[in-house]
């Protein structure tokens, strides 16, 4: 079954890695959607695709990279839309 997810990520999670390690993750899991840096410090993603991975996405969210530091996931389920084509870092 195919999900959209939308997260928001807090903490030590910018100039850390945190974008290119989500895309990496997603690429390899199949999942297409985006992620990118917020003015306030936070990382914004979406994920499409395969309910089980995109879960294994959150999960690595609330972990991150080794170099980030999370201290919290808020996670938005949506309405899979399939407007997604591939996964990328936006700016």
């Amino acid at each position: 079954m195919a999900v959209r997810t939308h997260l928001f990520i807090s903490g030590e999670v910018q100039g850390v890695g945190f974008r290119w390690a989500v895309e990496d993750k997603a690429r390899a899991a199949d999942i297409t959607g985006w992620v990118r840096n917020l003015p306030d410090g936070r990382v914004e993603a979406v994920f499409e695709g395969d309910e089980e991975q995109v879960q294994r996405m959150i999960e690595f969210c609330r972990r991150g990279p080794t170099t980030a530091r999370v201290e919290d996931v808020q996670v938005i389920p949506e309405e899979y839309s399939g407007e997604c084509t591939a996964f990328s870092i936006l700016r």
